[in-house]
Formats: structure tokens, C-alpha cells, sequence
């Protein structure tokens, strides 16, 4: 590369020189300009940055970029070489094989035998794509960008830290707090409580390694907006929200270049943001969009089972899967095509209680598994006596928690549901006596219910929904007092959920269904 004496070795002009084979300029370019648009955290740019107002770290050297009129290109990129304070080549095989790069590695290292060189490996494995300069003498510091390695965002944080020459941890906590922060817009003042678990989020995992700690952070996010933060939106009925909570989290994935490449956890995570988005669309009456992701989850569920058959988890998954494909087409009077959906989520059930008898989550499945066939029965009315078979088997284990559990509202509430298909069943079969008892149990658990959890818009939507059985059970049987009533009972509560949320489509219709019992009850 000719004689290093004739350059000036501080006349610099460049924060950093990249060196790359021109098969790599694509990656080159861009590594480029994400480092010159790059901004140091506040805390760090009076010693590390070239123009501490914004941040920057300063210019970058590439050639066909930043000297695209020279008229000797070889003579500038020599002086770009002598004018810059550290040197990132981009290693891959074509970049070992290059001649051009060897040679700006040999002039940069005996231009400035002290200053850094930083090795960014984009294709191949190290020994087959770093250039053989680059290993003699001091081992450069290495950032490995590939997919398999350390990724992108981590990769390129290495680089900018080794550039600045500042701790990784920084850098990577300050990006840590950007992406949050991209998650706190979306959702608002709705998601305030996120806050303190962000702080906690960080601090918990600022000592892990860079790459797991981005991995966490962001999937423990979405992980809260499935569970706690969802269960809260769905107790006080806010259809709204929850839809924005859900689009969120499942921009998380989107994000991710390719999904073949994501852990079974994180595939698992979709689905189940696939079934709340799924199960949202289902409240607002729009089936076939519904439709759409369940079917979607279900495709992701069933591979992840047949990778991991004997995984209650992996079962647990496709079994929801194959709930709520079946109960959208069970919503579409689509019965016969609902059936072996709700048959196979039985048999996955009794999968889950084969592993684990005594678990009480499988034995709600086995309970819900066991419902939604009594309910299909309800719409044959060839098979009563099916009907009251499987809604018995399914209040039983329902019965059996509840004795263990006697103040768990969600039991208490799914229990109460139970009495009420019980109901619906005994009166198929001509038992009066038998429905109204059931209807009684069932207002009686759901009362208890909402003493403990009055804010509760799910227990009370439950209650209304017994009134209005009740109610119906009454009028038919000329108990019209008692008709009256309930129907009035069932109309203010329908009041109080439709002033939370008026936009929901079965709060709406269930109104119109009180609205008729009321118009049948005047003037008897």
C-alpha cells in the first residue's frame, strides 16, 4: 500500500475507516450510515462524541461514498486510512479473499500500531471470513452480526462501543429503554402500570448477557400484556384497549426477520396473542375475521405439538386452538363443522389429566371440553338426553374445584356458568323442577361472585345472562310475577355494561334479548 511514513498519522479526519469487499457493500453501506446517525446517551458525549449537542459520534470513511470524485482513489483511501481513529472491516469470505482488504488492515496497522480494529463478521464462519492480516498480532475486537451470532442490534452496538471506545452496558441499556418506550406510545395512559415494571425489568437483568437481555425485555412485556394487564382490561370490559394491547405485542413478532427462526416459546406466545386478537373480534361480532387468526394459531399450535407431542404445554396450546376455531364455527350455526374441533380439544384435555390427574387447570379444560359438546347437544333436538350427559360430566368437575377452591371468583364464575347450560338442558328434557333449581344455584354463586369483585364487568355480564334465563324459564311457564321480576333485574345490569363499553356486540344483542322478554311480559 506503499511507504506509511509519508502520511500524517494525527491529521485526523475520520472517526472510523470500513474496509469491506465490495460483495459486502450492501451491509457496508448500511453499518455506515446507522453509525454516523447514531447519538451517544447524554451522560456520554462530552468525552465520546464529535459534536456533543446531538450526540454524534462523527464522520465515517467508505470509499465510493465519501470521495466519489477523487481522481486517485487508491491515494485517498490512504489518506481516509491515516486520517481515521479506528478501523472496522467487515469480514466474510469474499472479504478474506480480497486483496484490497488486506492491504488497508496492513496500512491502518502500521499507520497507528495503537489504535483499534474492529472486526464485523457478516457471512461465514471466522476462520473461513476474516482476513489474514486481521489476526496477526493484536486479536481485533470482534462483533458478530449474523443471525446465529449476536444479531444485528446487539452486533452493531459492539461496534459503536468499540468506536466510542464506551461500556457496552450503556449502550445497550439505552436501547433497552427506546424500545420500551416504542411500547409505552401505543397504548397510553391505559398501560401506566407497565411503568414500575419496566424499571423492575431493567434493573433485573442490566448483569445478563446483552443479547438474552433484549430477548426478555421485550418478551416479558408481552408476556404481562397477555396475562395480568389483559386480565385486567377483560374484568372491567374495555374491548378497546385490550385490542391495543394485543396489536402491540403482536408487532413485536412482526418484527422478527423470520419466524422459523423464533424459539417455541416465542411461537407459542403468538398464538396466544393470535387467540386474545381472535377472541376480541369475536366479542365486536365480526366472526370471520376471528375466524382468520384462530385458524392461523391453530397452524402454529399443531407444529409446535408434533415437534413436542408429549409437552402439556405444547398440548395445553393446540387445545385452545382447537376451542376457539370450533366455538367460532359453533357462533356461525356451523355445527357439523364445529364437532371434531370440539372433540379433538376433549381428547387433548384428557391428555393433560393423564400427565397430571390432580392439576386443576386440566381439569377446567376437561370441564370446558366436556361443556361445549353439551352446548352443540342444546342445538340438536334430537339429542337432549346427550346434552344433559355432557353438561353433567362438565358442572362435575367444576363442582369438584369449587370445594376446593370455595373463593376463587373465577371458578365461582365458570361453576355458575355450568348451572346455567345445566339448566338449559334439564328444561330440554321436560325437567322443570330440575332447570329452575340449577337457575336459583347459579344467581346465588354469581351474587357471592360480584360481592367480592363488584367491579367485575365478566361476573356481571354472567348474572344478566342468568336473569335472562331465568326469566325466559318463568314467562314460559306462566310465572309471570316472577318473570317481571328478573327481566328487570336483567335490564339494569345490561344498563351498567353497556354504559362500560357500548360498542360491544353481545352486550348489545343480549340487550334486545331482555328488550323482547319485557315486550312479552306487558299487558299480562
Amino acid at each position: 500500500m506503499g511507504d506509511a511514513g509519508k502520511f500524517d498519522p494525527h491529521a485526523v479526519r475520520f472517526r472510523a475507516f470500513v474496509s469491506y469487499s465490495h460483495a459486502d457493500a450492501a451491509v457496508a453501506k448500511k453499518l455506515h450510515r446507522k453509525i454516523e446517525t447514531y447519538r451517544l446517551p447524554q451522560h456520554l458525549r462530552d468525552r465520546h462524541a464529535a459534536d456533543p449537542d446531538n450526540g454524534r459520534m462523527g464522520r465515517i470513511f467508505r470509499d465510493r461514498e465519501d470521495l466519489p470524485a477523487a481522481e486517485d482513489l487508491s491515494e485517498s483511501v490512504k489518506q481516509a486510512l491515516a486520517g481515521s481513529e479506528v478501523l472496522v472491516v467487515i469480514c466474510s469470505p469474499d472479504a478474506r479473499a480480497s486483496i484490497w482488504v488486506a492491504r488497508e488492515i496492513e496500512l491502518f496497522r502500521a499507520l497507528h500500531p495503537g489504535r483499534p480494529v474492529l472486526a464485523a463478521l457478516v457471512r461465514g464462519e471466522p476462520e473461513e471470513a476474516f482476513p489474514a492480516p486481521l489476526l496477526e498480532g493484536a486479536e481485533p475486537l470482534a462483533a458478530d452480526l449474523r443471525k446465529e451470532g449476536d444479531g444485528w442490534r446487539l452486533g452493531f452496538l459492539k461496534i459503536v462501543a468499540g468506536i466510542a471506545e464506551v461500556p457496552l452496558d450503556a449502550l445497550v441499556q439505552r436501547d433497552a429503554s427506546r424500545r420500551i418506550r416504542r411500547v409505552m406510545a401505543v397504548t397510553g395512559g391505559a398501560l401506566i402500570a407497565l411503568l414500575a415494571m419496566i424499571g423492575m425489568t431493567i434493573f433485573a437483568i442490566q448483569s445478563r448477557n446483552e443479547a438474552q437481555h433484549q430477548q426478555a425485555e421485550a418478551e416479558g412485556l408481552v408476556e404481562y400484556m397477555l396475562t395480568d394487564l389483559r386480565t385486567e382490561l377483560k374484568g372491567v370490559g374495555r374491548l378497546d384497549v385490550m385490542t391495543k394491547v394485543n396489536e402491540r405485542a403482536m408487532d413485536y413478532y412482526d418484527d422478527q426477520a423470520d419466524l422459523s427462526d423464533m424459539p417455541a416459546e416465542s411461537l407459542e406466545r403468538r398464538a396466544r396473542i393470535l387467540h386474545a386478537m381472535g377472541e376480541d373480534d369475536e366479542k365486536r361480532g365480526d366472526l370471520d375475521k376471528a375466524l382468520a387468526k384462530f385458524i392461523e394459531a391453530h397452524r402454529v399450535t399443531e407444529a409446535l405439538l408434533a415437534r413436542d407431542p408429549d409437552n402439556p404445554d405444547r398440548i395445553f396450546g393446540h387445545a385452545q386452538s382447537e376451542y376457539w376455531v370450533g366455538y367460532t364455527k359453533f357462533e356461525q350455526a356451523r355445527i357439523d363443522l364445529a364437532l371434531p374441533y370440539f372433540y379433538a380439544y376433549r381428547d387433548l384435555a384428557g391428555r393433560l389429566i393423564d400427565i397430571e390427574p390432580n392439576e386443576p387447570k386440566w381439569i377446567k379444560e376437561v370441564g370446558y371440553a366436556e361443556g361445549n359438546l353439551c352446548a352443540l347437544a342444546l342445538q340438536e333436538p334430537r339429542r337432549p338426553k346427550d346434552a344433559v350427559g355432557s353438561c353433567i360430566r362438565a358442572t362435575e368437575q367444576f363442582e369438584f374445584l369449587h370445594a376446593r377452591f370455595s373463593n376463587d371468583i373465577q371458578l365461582m364464575s365458570d361453576l355458575a356458568n355450568r348451572y346455567g347450560w345445566d339448566a338449559d338442558a334439564f328444561l330440554a328434557n321436560g325437567q322443570l323442577h330440575k332447570a329452575m333449581e340449577r337457575r336459583k344455584a347459579q344467581i346465588a354463586i354469581l351474587e357471592k361472585a360480584l360481592s367480592l369483585d363488584p367491579k367485575s364487568a365478566e361476573i356481571l355480564q354472567n348474572l344478566m345472562l342468568a336473569e335472562i334465563g331465568s326469566g325466559e324459564i318463568f314467562r314460559d311457564n306462566m310465572m309471570l310475577e316472577a318473570a317481571r321480576k328478573f327481566s328487570s333485574r336483567a335490564k339494569r345490569n345490561s344498563n351498567s355494561l353497556r354504559s362500560i363499553d357500548a360498542k360491544n356486540e353481545k352486550w348489545g344483542e343480549w340487550d334486545e334479548r331482555i328488550n323482547k322478554l319485557r315486550l312479552s311480559l306487558k299487558g299480562e
